[in-house]
């Protein structure tokens, strides 16, 4: 290795030779290729299992087009301008979480680094025993079809040695694909997953419309309920959600950040991963609505996240015969590359801290992490209860927290942030910039507050669940 960073040795190449030359720290640091590659990168941090699996039953649950709309608006008064201020740290410092927030706001901040990093390993550790789920799934339906009770069949595989074994094979994949470095392993995973992706799920919208009773599906999915539109509960879960999908509040943008060029427009950045990332679970929901309307499933998808992904979804695949089979692994393998490429974001923010932080080389930085991260996973894949505490406290109250300290940091303390937001922006969109500062500073606050304070309950309860109290 010529450095800490992973670079191999020899002569850095010309956007290397660029990036130590643009206010970064003086070892050379692994650049995006190409802006494309970001955007896909990115793109694929965001877009994973929260917006495919997650975000129709939470749809479902918080009233249908009601939540579509509050989502929407939480994405764009709060996601988006969050989503900057982990852009704006992290290309201006050049380092992973925890040099960055020290550079940005000193000691006293860097604690908010290591939250990042605790973070990013404690939803990993779940997050791959999903993937785990999805990855059977997928295979099952490639080679033997869905069984016929995919209740008893979800029972018999969600805990214990099977889930166990699929969750250590995710983070193999995820290891193997991050000890590439950000060139040739995140930037060109992301070439070929997510148009891969993005065909799948587009295509599958396309069938779903040609089922018989689909129009109930659409119904319930864009006419609001408007009397959702100002529940607490729903202005909280489409918040959360809105964090949730696009990896904020974990150090996970602000790490792809830091390996980005000044010559980017970073508001343009934000924008375009927000809308493709609205965009992607929007159509999710196109595909969902209809099947399980059309089979009449409505009900079973209420019950629970699982039994709307695991359960109710491949019976809909079973009683549609062979088209439903091939419908169903194309399905899951969309899910699959969804998870694969969230999966990566959340070990890089691990890794990235220990090539900043500790001057590991990149490959035994990803196995050690990867390694750390598996035996953790060991716990919610022997014990689904452990997975559901796990995922209510990192998404309802660490990445709420974490979010809120970034736009404090970002919206009053950082100096100039300005300056960096605005390189190679045009001139009519900086009085727009003054105003996302603003957002920083008064209306996110605000708002992360209310959702930290309103899912202290779901925490409540996700731990009676755990401890059987």
């Amino acid at each position: 290795m010529s450095d800490q960073t992973g670079i191999q040795a020899g002569q850095p190449s010309a956007r290397q030779t660029n990036a130590m030359h643009e206010d970064a720290p003086e070892f050379a640091r692994e650049v995006w290729n190409t802006r494309l590659g970001f955007v896909l990168a990115a793109v694929g941090s965001a877009v994973g299992l929260g917006n495919m699996w997650r975000f129709p039953y939470i749809t479902s649950e918080y009233g249908g087009a009601a939540f579509v709309v509050l989502y929407i608006l939480m994405t764009f008064v709060i996601g988006i301008p969050v989503l900057l201020a982990e852009f704006t740290i992290g290309r201006r410092a050049r380092q992973s979480s925890v040099g960055a927030l020290r550079a940005a706001g000193g000691r006293p901040w860097v604690p908010l680094g290591y939250l990042f990093v605790l973070t990013g390993m404690l939803i990993l550790a779940f997050y791959s025993v999903i993937a785990g789920w999805v990855t059977r799934y997928a295979l099952v339906a490639l080679f033997t079809g869905f069984p016929e009770d995919t209740g008893a069949y979800f029972s018999s595989i969600a805990s214990g040695i099977p889930a166990m074994g699929f969750h250590l094979f995710t983070m193999a994949v995820t290891i193997a694909i991050v000890m590439g470095g950000v060139e040739k392993g995140i930037e060109r995973a992301s070439f070929v997953m997510m148009p891969i992706l993005f065909l799948v799920v587009v295509g599958l919208a396309v069938w779903a419309a040609t089922l018989q009773g689909s129009g109930e599906g659409y119904a319930f999915y864009l006419t609001p309920r408007l009397e959702e539109l100002f529940s607490a509960r729903t202005i909280a879960a489409a918040a959360g959600q809105a964090f949730f999908s696009l990896s904020l509040g974990m150090g996970a943008m602000l790490t792809f950040a830091s390996y980005l060029s000044k010559k980017e427009n970073l508001p343009r950045e934000a924008t375009v991963i927000a809308f493709t990332d609205f965009g992607v679970a929007f159509t999710a929901g196109l595909v969902v609505f209809p099947v399980i309307f059309a089979l009449g499933l409505q009900g079973a998808v209420g019950e629970s996240t699982v039994g709307a992904l695991f359960i109710s979804l491949p019976g809909a695949f079973v009683s549609m015969g062979p088209v439903g089979r091939v419908v169903g692994a194309l399905f899951f393998i969309a899910l699959f590359i969804g998870a694969i490429t969230s999966a990566i974001s959340l070990l890089e923010v691990v890794v990235a801290a220990l090539i900043d932080e500790w001057k590991f080389s990149r490959k035994p930085a990803a196995v050690g992490a990867g390694t750390i991260i598996a035996l953790i996973g060991l716990w919610p894949a022997a014990d689904t209860n452990a997975l559901g505490f796990l995922d209510a406290v990192t998404n309802n109250i660490f990445l709420p927290l974490g979010s809120l300290f970034l736009a404090v940091l970002v919206g009053w303390l950082l100096k100039n942030p300005l300056e960096e937001v605005t390189r190679n922006t045009s001139e009519r969109i900086r009085p727009l910039l003054i105003g996302w500062l603003w957002i920083l500073r008064v209306v996110a606050p605000i708002l992360l507050v209310f959702v930290l304070y309103t899912s202290l309950p779901i925490v409540a309860d996700a731990f009676r669940a755990l401890t059987g109290r």
